[in-house]
């Protein structure tokens, strides 16, 4: 193993901060020592084109340095670019549970097709505009290669992960598999630096896994804050499915369809549970239901291996065999659901709108008012879900404007994430904290309401909300934030926030859409006059 570079060891040991800073993706950070490095998760960014760009650049450390990898569950913002470290030179183990690593034997490989399929496609459109090609982020072949360093960790069993350090995960209750992680330091005299990594933390009602658990007394802790400004009342099982079952109702006509685009993994099986229980209580009419993801039905069969293991398992059992559930799996068949003529209802990834199969069932029923869109997770500043979610009229969708007249709705009780007062429950049961929290995975909003709630938690208790590709130093006491080597790779004030891209995308909508309305052509000449005129003057002050 490279050794971590050397400053003397009152400069150690050092967390850094690359990603899931004052937004909700791309999730990763560095524990420095003298003698280690080990990343806990290596994820992909999603959100703003400025974001999903950092995938492609490199990354802010060399991959072959680093000793070691936690991974906290197999979601793509956690694990999305393990692939990408592997090729860069990491050949260090990924520790992690054993049913994230068979997620993440789903996951990963068909994160690699979507990065192989996007660029073929980008590279073809290069080609008739004169741009030089690009290459996938990783591909398949990189993907299947990682899953062989994946290395098995139990819950709350110590492992040594490096010189230095040990691990042990505790259950999280966010995901088959997810884990908050504990981490122990030992220096050179034998002093022990305990940080917990939250990782995602599951709400109270989540409908296939247990509660979190973790213990408290660490002297640092890093902890999500995704609905940190959301207190979701009465978040039960009978609450979520009778907004379902209204929402489904509302949308059954009799040529219409009902769209969900759901992330494939959990939230795809527990709509699942929860549609055919009301169908067989005759709450819902019968419809046929498409799961329209092949990587959902690989998630599937993987619920199934750890069925025993879940609350409601026998409900998912019953849902995945029920009659009127199908599963696609072809190109062709996923076509064939458009020619469906009564009502149905399609679920597929992804769940923010950003990729998928979803995408050219939202460009063919988006325009149709006996069409309903029901989002039902988070939805990321910059994501065509955000969008939808915050009521545009028109999207610029696989290269065509599409009018948006399909009702879209939304239900927040499918989240996989702790809303406010359960972050607040679960982080005031691991006090005290000798150190820092510091605040991760959330935007800015809901990181300042969490962070305000956390003010009378511990007498003195120090709060950080650290940007991208800060550095602390953890020495025992409140962490201290050192220089760092290089320059952020994005503006901190441009995570978590619309980019250039949105804004360009929505004034070519408003051109588009301004000149169409025009009276007649001498209008829209003039419309596109004054268009050249604004660009000739670019360079004056803003």
């Amino acid at each position: 193993m490279s050794e971590a570079p050397s400053s003397g060891p009152k400069s150690f040991p050092r967390l850094s901060f690359f990603g899931a800073t004052q937004t909700v993706t791309g999730s990763c950070f560095l524990i420095e020592t003298l003698k280690a490095r080990v990343l806990v998760d290596c994820g992909l960014f999603q959100g703003s084109k400025t974001e999903r760009e950092l995938n492609y650049r490199p990354f802010p450390f060399e991959a072959s340095s680093i000793g070691a990898v936690l991974l906290t569950h197999a979601h793509i913002d956690h694990s999305g670019l393990l692939p990408k470290l592997m090729r860069e030179g990491f050949t260090g183990p990924i520790f992690a549970t054993a049913a994230t690593f068979d997620l993440c034997s789903v996951m990963l490989p068909d994160s690699g097709h979507i990065q192989e399929a996007e660029v073929q496609q980008l590279n073809m459109r290069n080609r008739r505009r004169g741009l030089p090609i690009v290459t996938p982020i990783y591909t398949v072949e990189d993907a299947t290669a990682t899953l062989a360093l994946f290395r098995p960790a139990a819950f709350k069993t110590w492992l040594r992960i490096a010189n230095g350090i040990r691990a042990r995960f505790w259950n999280a209750g966010h995901l088959l598999g997810s884990a908050s992680i504990e981490v122990e330091i030992a220096n050179e005299a034998g002093k022990i630096t305990r940080l917990l990594f939250s990782g995602d933390l599951g709400p109270g009602h989540k409908l296939l896994q247990a509660d979190a658990e973790a213990p408290a007394g660490c002297d640092y802790v890093v902890c999500e804050s995704t609905y940190g400004d959301t207190d979701r009342a009465d978040a039960s099982t009978e609450k979520r499915r009778h907004l379902l079952s209204r929402e489904v109702k509302e949308a059954a006509r009799s040529n219409g369809a009902l769209l969900i685009p759901s992330f494939a993994v959990e939230r795809t099986q527990e709509l699942l549970v929860d549609l055919v229980s009301l169908m067989n209580a005759n709450e819902l009419p019968r419809a046929p239901i498409f799961i329209d993801s092949p990587l959902a039905t690989a998630a599937s069969g993987v619920f199934a291996k750890y069925v025993n293991q879940m609350p409601s398992g026998e409900a998912l059992t019953s849902a995945l065999q029920a009659p009127n559930v199908h599963f696609t799996e072809s190109v062709e068949q996923s076509k064939a659901i458009s020619r469906f003529r009564n009502f149905h209802i399609v679920i597929a990834a992804s769940g923010m709108c950003e990729a998928g199969r979803i995408r050219h069932h939202l460009r063919n029923w988006l325009w149709r008012e006996e069409a309903t869109v029901l989002l039902v997770g988070y939805q990321a500043q910059g994501t065509l879900g955000r969008l939808l979610l915050d009521g545009t009229s028109r999207v610029r969708l696989m290269g065509e404007e599409v009018e948006v007249r399909a009702r879209i709705r939304s239900i927040d009780l499918y989240s996989g994430h702790a809303d406010a007062g359960e972050l607040l429950s679960w982080l005031q049961a691991r006090l005290p904290v000798a150190g820092n929290v510091f605040l991760t995975h959330g935007e800015r909003e809901a990181i300042a309401a969490f962070k305000n709630s956390l003010a009378g938690a511990q007498p003195g208790l120090s709060v950080v909300v650290p940007s991208i590709d800060e550095v602390f130093l953890l020495d025992g006491g409140t962490g201290q934030c050192l220089d760092r080597p290089h320059p952020p790779r994005i503006a901190p004030e441009n995570s978590g926030r619309l980019d250039w891209n949105n804004e360009l995308s929505e004034l070519l909508l408003d051109i588009s859409q301004t000149t169409a309305q025009a009276a007649d052509e001498r209008a829209r000449r003039v419309i596109i006059r004054r268009l050249r005129r604004a660009l000739a003057k670019e360079d004056a002050p803003s």
